[in-house]
């Protein structure tokens, strides 16, 4: 069994993976702020899946769906990858590269998959941004808080791109999202080189067992 605080972090982090995603097109020449972007998205998502009796029964092909309908443009997958792999990144060719990041890309997706479906009824604070109006590269704080416990610390590290603000990392408890896989890609590349690394990554996204959190405990 996991830890809870990694159960906790994990249902966040499916919440982080969806909060860029859902929100509805707008004029070409208005970008919305990165804190407006996060809360607005937020809230969508979460009455979705309260409203939504499939995603709450734990309907992964629904939720699954969901995420690539809503989510993927509004990532940088690239810069996540690239942050995970760390000095291994320079290693790769292009065409590594590109498959690295469908790989991790397909990775994130299943294994917050499940935890988004169980996540449901906490509220969220979100907090005052932290900024200046020309920044490229912010940091947005939501608490969420936690019948019964502490409240939960998730930071959006995001940065402005011409189509609008995406998400490079999210720290849940002040722990990196990607950073939590770095020590495994890294493990992976010394013993096996790039190319081993992206093979587990295939065999791990085409297995039907979901992959679990990296640096979680095993029973």
């Amino acid at each position: 069994m996991f830890p809870r605080s990694v159960r906790l972090a994990t249902a966040a982090a499916a919440t982080a993976i969806v909060l860029a995603g859902g929100v509805r097109a707008q004029a070409q020449s208005e970008v919305q702020a990165p804190d407006v972007l996060v809360k607005t998205v937020t809230l969508e998502v979460v009455d979705i899946i309260q409203k939504d009796k499939d995603i709450q029964k734990g309907d992964r092909k629904k939720v699954i769906a969901l995420i690539e309908a809503k989510v993927l443009p509004h990532f940088n997958f690239q810069a996540m990858t690239s942050s995970a792999v760390g000095r291994n990144w320079d290693k790769a060719s292009a065409e590594q590269k590109a498959r690295l990041t469908d790989e991790f890309k397909t990775l994130l997706v299943r294994t917050y998959s499940s935890a988004l479906a169980s996540y449901s009824n906490q509220k969220s604070e979100f907090r005052p941004l932290r900024a200046k109006p020309s920044d490229t590269d912010v940091t947005v704080n939501v608490r969420v808080m936690q019948s019964g416990d502490q409240p939960m610390t998730i930071d959006y590290d995001m940065e402005k791109r011409p189509g609008g603000w995406k998400v490079w990392d999210v720290r849940v408890g002040g722990i990196s999202l990607v950073a939590n896989y770095r020590t495994e890609f890294d493990n992976q590349i010394r013993d096996n080189g790039v190319e081993g690394l992206i093979k587990t990554l295939y065999a791990k996204n085409n297995s039907p067992v979901q992959p679990s959190v990296a640096g979680a405990q095993k029973k």
